[in-house]
C-alpha cells in the first residue's frame, strides 16, 4: 500500500511539474516581446531623450476596429495648446525628400520609438512620455516600464518604411464629422494607423476616412507627405473633412486652418518664414538645412526638432533647442518606385 501511495504521489508531483512547466513556457511566450521591448530602452540625451524598439504585436488593428468608445479604453492624454508646432516637407530632390517638425509644448521627457508590427509596416516615431506618466524621469525604473508598452498609441509624429511621414499641429476648434457606423480614434491613433498601413498619401487619406476623428481638448490638423512628392494637410471644418494638397514641391503647416486663410494676409510668422525659405530654394533642402530652418522657427517651448528623410530613412533629432547636438538614427526603407 505504501509503495502504491508513493507512486501515486510521485505521479501527481510529475503532473504538477509538467503543468508548471507549461505555464512558465506560456508566460515566457507571452512576455517575450514585452520584456524585450522594455529591455531595449536606452537614454541617449539628458534632456531626456530615450530610444526603444518595440518587439511583437501591440494589437492596434483590433483596437482600431473598436475605437476609443471601447468601454475598457482609458484616454491617454490631452493635446497641445493652440500656438504649438511647425511642420514642413521639401520634395524637389527625389533622393532626399525631407519632412521636418518642431514639437512645441511644455514637457521634457521624450522617446524615439521603432516599431515593426507583424501585419503592418516598420516605422519610427516620437512620443511625449508625459502622457504615459513618465515625465521628468532621466531613468525609468522597471516598475514603471510597463507603461512603455502603450507608446505605439501615443505618437506625435513619425515616418514609415515606405517613406510616408505624418504629424499633427493644433488649430482652433471646428465642428468634427461623426458617423455612428465608424469607430472613433484620437488623432495620435489615426497617425498610428497611417504609419502601420499607408504606403503613400492616397492610402493615408483613405485610412483617415474610415474613422471619426477625436481631439480631446484642442482641435488639430494632420500633415502627411510621401517620398513620391505628394503632401496634404487634413482639416475638419463644419463637420466635414477638407484635404489641402500641395501645389508646389513643398508644403508648410503651423497653427491656423489653411482652408480658411486668405493668401494676402500674413497669419503666422513661423509659416511665413518657412514658406519664404522653401520658395527661395525651390524645395531643395538637405537634412542639415531643414534642421536650420526648424531652428529659425523654434519657440520658447520647443521640446524637439526632428527631420525625417523619406528617401533614405535617416532621422535627425535636436532636443530642447540644442542644435549643436544632433542625434542621428536610421530606419531601413523599402525600395521606392519614383516617377
Amino acid at each position: 500500500m505504501k509503495k502504491k501511495k508513493i507512486k501515486k504521489h510521485k505521479r501527481i508531483i510529475r503532473i504538477l511539474l509538467v503543468c508548471l512547466l507549461v505555464v512558465f513556457i506560456g508566460l515566457g511566450v507571452i512576455l517575450y516581446g514585452p520584456v524585450r521591448t522594455m529591455v531595449s530602452l536606452e537614454r541617449v540625451d539628458d534632456y531626456p531623450l530615450f530610444v526603444m524598439r518595440y518587439h511583437g504585436d501591440y494589437f492596434f488593428d483590433w483596437f482600431s476596429e473598436h475605437g476609443i468608445e471601447w468601454p475598457i479604453f482609458q484616454k491617454f492624454y490631452k493635446l497641445m495648446n493652440p500656438d504649438a508646432c511647425t511642420s514642413f516637407v521639401a520634395m524637389s530632390d527625389p533622393n532626399s525628400v525631407v519632412f521636418a517638425r518642431n514639437f512645441d509644448w511644455l514637457h521634457r521627457s521624450s522617446l524615439l520609438l521603432f516599431t515593426d508590427p507583424p501585419d503592418g509596416y516598420a516605422s519610427v516615431s516620437m512620443v511625449d512620455l508625459y502622457y504615459l506618466g513618465l515625465e521628468g524621469m532621466k531613468e525609468i525604473p522597471w516598475l514603471k516600464r510597463f507603461f512603455l508598452l502603450g507608446t505605439p498609441y501615443g505618437i506625435m509624429d513619425g515616418m514609415n518604411e515606405w517613406g510616408v511621414a505624418v504629424s499633427q499641429n493644433a488649430v482652433p476648434f471646428k465642428k468634427l464629422p461623426y458617423d455612428p457606423n465608424k469607430p472613433t480614434l484620437i488623432s495620435n491613433q489615426i497617425m498610428r494607423a497611417i504609419l502601420d498601413h499607408a504606403r503613400d498619401v492616397g492610402e493615408a487619406v483613405s485610412l483617415i476616412e474610415k474613422y471619426n476623428p477625436n481631439f480631446p481638448v484642442v482641435c488639430g490638423h494632420l500633415h502627411i507627405a510621401d517620398v513620391s512628392g505628394n503632401s496634404v494637410v487634413i482639416e475638419y471644418v463644419d463637420g466635414r473633412m477638407v484635404v489641402i494638397r500641395n501645389d508646389k514641391p513643398w508644403q508648410v503647416s503651423t497653427n491656423f486652418l489653411l482652408s480658411e486663410a486668405k493668401a494676402e494676409t500674413p497669419v503666422c510668422r513661423r509659416y511665413d518664414t518657412a514658406c519664404e525659405y522653401l520658395l527661395s530654394t525651390e524645395g531643395h533642402v538637405t537634412q542639415q538645412e531643414a534642421m536650420k530652418l526648424l531652428q529659425s522657427v523654434k519657440l520658447e517651448q520647443t521640446v524637439w526638432s526632428v527631420v525625417y528623410n523619406l528617401s533614405t530613412g535617416a532621422v535627425d533629432i535636436a532636443m530642447g533647442k540644442d542644435y549643436e547636438k544632433i542625434h542621428s538614427f536610421q530606419l531601413k526603407m523599402k525600395e521606392h518606385n519614383r516617377k
